[in-house]
């Protein structure tokens, strides 16, 4: 069976495997580079369907080192908790569990790099990604994905399964993750009146750095080019914002939510 990743990495065969067998659980796949992220195919649409036996091979025999990567969301009935312990996720853990419970008992990854993927059913709803719920700790949900065993992690070290869909259950994600914000308050629940009156009033000093961060935020979750995003909001700042920031400064604030925003759609984990 997959679940047991050979030591040496593994080779296409076992890849070809790996994404088959996933398949055969109901989770959508795809190639991603070698000991990286990065997917080499247009994803998207495996966001809504699953890759044939066809497909597989065939990414395996372009590909032959690559790594593989599930898909979360409600095509593969998937939500994942991904822990990371270089930022801080075992004691974001402790204190979650004081605060809602422990999470019950489910399929869980080791990553490469030393943190846990917990998998839990998904509940029918949209998941969103969720990036620092808790510091060192994220939501892989609709439109994410996570890098799955046997792949290879950047540090040479293999993804493995703890315990591994052979053998346990999803468990139902627990009830308070569906409405858990992250730690910087930051998210693209306001009704479309709050954009409107942002964008036509513009905001004071004081408020400037965090509303763009909002505005950059809100446009990208709703598909505008990161390039697109940035002149309108250096436009919105020359015409709203009183006094106006400098452009450079809009500018690095434009870049940090591009990449937080990068982050939570490919499911850096």
């Amino acid at each position: 069976m997959l679940w047991r990743t050979p030591t040496s990495g593994p080779s296409s065969g076992v890849l070809t495997k790996a994404a088959l067998d996933y398949g055969r659980l109901g989770w959508s796949v795809i190639p991603i580079e070698a000991r990286g992220k990065r997917p080499l195919i247009r994803w998207q649409v495996h966001q809504y369907r699953t890759a044939d036996a066809a497909e597989i091979a065939e990414w395996f025999r372009r590909w032959p080192d690559a790594n593989l990567a599930v898909v979360t969301g409600i095509v593969s009935g998937l939500v994942v908790v991904d822990l990371d312990p270089r930022h801080g996720a075992e004691a974001s853990l402790r204190q979650l569990e004081q605060e809602h419970g422990g999470f019950a008992e489910t399929i869980e990854a080791r990553t490469g790099g030393g943190g846990r993927h917990l998998y839990f059913a998904h509940p029918g709803e949209i998941v969103r990604n969720r990036v620092g719920i808790a510091p060192g700790v994220d939501l892989r949900g609709d439109g994410g994905y996570v890098v799955a065993p046997p792949s290879v992690h950047a540090c040479g070290e293999p993804y493995r399964w703890e315990q591994s869909p052979e053998v346990y259950r999803l468990a139902p994600l627990p009830a308070w993750l569906l409405h858990a914000a992250p730690v910087d308050g930051t998210h693209h629940g306001h009704p479309a009146a709050h954009w409107q009156r942002l964008l036509r009033e513009g905001v004071a000093e004081g408020a400037r750095n965090k509303t763009i961060a909002s505005l950059a935020g809100h446009l990208l979750w709703h598909g505008v080019d990161p390039e697109v995003t940035a002149e309108l909001l250096l436009s919105w700042n020359a015409t709203r914002c009183s006094p106006p920031l400098p452009a450079d400064e809009v500018l690095r604030v434009v870049d940090s939510i591009v990449r937080l925003h990068q982050r939570e759609q490919d499911g850096d984990v």
